[in-house]
């Protein structure tokens, strides 16, 4: 799938994409590279970075790849200071990072709670504050995107520290969509459904018939790609989202509103 934007739409913006590595991460930082944007890719698996970086490349862009655990400030706070050193400064951060598993409550360790928390609510919060600090100083201001996910205000059994977290990072990105406007930052959280990535397939669903279900189960019939995700992403990164503030943009083909029933109204038999 191609960009939305028109060519160019990023050009001279320097982004930090956290996750960057697979997945999203990955197709955001294509995306935007492909835009004119200058790439840093952050995730903990240099070698994931590293192809994301050659990719980018292959296509004429410049990229960095940082490997970074966001739970640990130092390194975060190196993140913001290499990127400074190669680009100059930081226009776009994208809090993609995440760590997630099914699991049943009552069996979560303390261990499990505290690494998935770390990574999404705390990770979230330590690149948001070093970026943020960057781009005060700079005076030109920023744009900051959270992803998310819909079952922060749906719920989701087996995946409560999940969504716990991302419930609080979704009240993270409102609150300071306000606090930091009078800087020119913008805060925005997108909020994707099940997207086809091996992560999703292989970790979370398992691939096969719930991979199956789950897609039919959506009202569009499918799962979602990530090029769709990347899209939605630049355009709220860009001057065209220049009046977006503290939103949530849901990209999930409609399946939280379904809430099971799409399947009774098919099987029901025509009208005599």
């Amino acid at each position: 799938m191609s960009s939305m934007l028109p060519e160019g739409a990023l050009q001279n913006q320097v982004a930090i994409i956290t996750g960057g590595g697979t997945g999203i991460g990955k197709a955001i930082a294509l995306n935007f590279a492909k835009l004119g944007a200058k790439i840093v890719v952050a995730s903990r698996k240099l070698e994931n970075l590293e192809a994301t970086v050659a990719a980018i490349e292959a296509q004429g862009g410049e990229a960095l790849a940082l490997a970074t655990d966001v739970r640990d400030m130092a390194q975060v706070q190196n993140m913001v200071e290499r990127t400074k050193e190669r680009f100059g400064k930081i226009d776009i951060l994208i809090n993609n990072a995440a760590g997630n598993f099914v699991a049943r409550s009552e069996e979560l360790s303390v261990n499990a709670w505290n690494a998935v928390v770390g990574i999404v609510l705390n990770g979230t919060w330590f690149c948001t504050q070093t970026v943020a600090k960057e781009m005060i100083a700079q005076g030109s201001g920023g744009k900051i995107v959270n992803v998310i996910a819909t079952y922060v205000w749906t719920g989701a059994p087996g995946t409560v520290p999940s969504a716990a977290a991302k419930a609080g990072v979704l009240s993270m990105t409102q609150s300071l969509a306000v606090e930091w406007s009078k800087y020119k930052i913008r805060v925005n959280a997108i909020a994707p459904g099940p997207v086809a990535t091996e992560n999703t397939t292989r970790q979370l669903f398992g691939g096969g018939n719930l991979f199956e279900r789950i897609a039919s189960e959506n009202p569009v019939g499918r799962f979602g790609e990530v090029d769709e995700i990347s899209n939605a992403t630049a355009y709220l990164v860009s001057d065209y989202a220049a009046y977006i503030n503290g939103a949530c943009l849901t990209i999930d083909g409609g399946q939280w509103l379904n809430k099971g029933y799409l399947q009774y109204f098919n099987d029901l038999p025509p009208k005599p």
